[in-house]
């Protein structure tokens, strides 16, 4: 059985449209679904706020995702994130003289040194971006 509410509003230029119901027993459900969208493939950190926000954010998560924004939330997400990890290892690799030089004179110093600037970038885009 479907119910239909008459009644559509209007915001400003938008009309928004009537919600259909279906009765499941004694109860009328809204009648929901989610705007199709192209697949897209997601990255590390697209993939990482996906999951934050459906442990932590469930609500923001469920607009975005009824809204049909999830994907453009996610893909913005990572180039944000992919942008911030570029620049902090940029920063801190020059702060601390991580240098080609040093790359060239001693390659494990070197490996070992960018290995913990990268780990450490990791941790700071983790708790500016993806969990913010």
């Amino acid at each position: 059985m479907w119910i239909t509410n008459r009644k559509s509003q209007q915001k400003g230029d938008r009309t928004m449209a009537a919600i259909t119901y279906s009765r499941q027993g004694d109860y009328l459900l809204p009648n929901l679904t989610i705007p199709e969208g192209e697949e897209v493939h997601l990255g590390k950190y697209a993939y990482l706020r996906k999951q934050y926000l459906m442990k932590n954010r469930y609500g923001m998560y469920l607009n975005l995702l009824t809204a049909g924004t999830l994907n453009q939330h996610l893909l913005q997400t990572e180039e944000e994130a992919q942008m911030r990890m570029e620049t902090l290892i940029l920063q801190m690799a020059e702060k601390e003289g991580v240098t080609e030089e040093l790359k060239a004179r001693d390659q494990m110093e070197w490996i070992g040194r960018m290995n913990n600037i990268r780990r450490r970038a990791k941790e700071i885009v983790r708790n500016e971006i993806l969990e913010n």
